[in-house]
């Protein structure tokens, strides 16, 4: 029993290992002034083509029981995950912290669509479905009104 929680422990601190660091591609918290909402909508719309390509990859590899196949599966999974973790730390780390305001007059519109971006993206975690993937890039879509692009100066 104590060998199967010592190997549970190990794991779970691997796959944090493996979690943790994506935190890091959401901007810092330091209030440096230096912002590109824009770019991070556009980078979690990229993130979710990713999953999107994923999704596709596992669905032609089902049923595959080469190895070659096998691995490729894994792989696919794996990036899904992490493009996934990636579009949630983003809206978490960024978006929530630093971009939705309680002084906002459309505070509460804007927090309800960046929490369905959280959870289609918990979602697309949970799933192989092209259905689901659209309706991430959907919830992303949906912030592109809040973050036009602006020159850079």
């Amino acid at each position: 029993m104590k060998h199967r929680k010592t190997v549970t422990t190990l794991f779970i601190l691997m796959a944090l290992a493996i979690v943790i660091p994506l935190s890091v591609w959401a901007h810092c918290q330091i209030p440096c002034g230096i912002y590109d909402d824009h770019a991070r909508v556009q980078s979690m719309l990229e993130d979710a083509a990713t999953i999107q390509k994923g999704v596709t990859e596992l669905n032609a590899l089902a049923g595959k029981t080469d190895v070659q196949s096998q691995n490729q599966f894994v792989r696919w999974v794996g990036n899904k995950e992490e493009y996934s973790q990636k579009i949630i730390a983003t809206i978490s780390d960024y978006f929530l912290t630093q971009r939705v305001k309680p002084s906002q007059e459309d505070y509460t519109e804007r927090l309800v669509k960046h929490h369905a971006v959280i959870l289609a993206a918990m979602k697309a975690k949970q799933t192989a479905d092209l259905e689901t993937v659209k309706a991430l890039k959907e919830s992303i879509q949906a912030l592109e009104a809040y973050y036009p692009e602006h020159k850079h100066e």
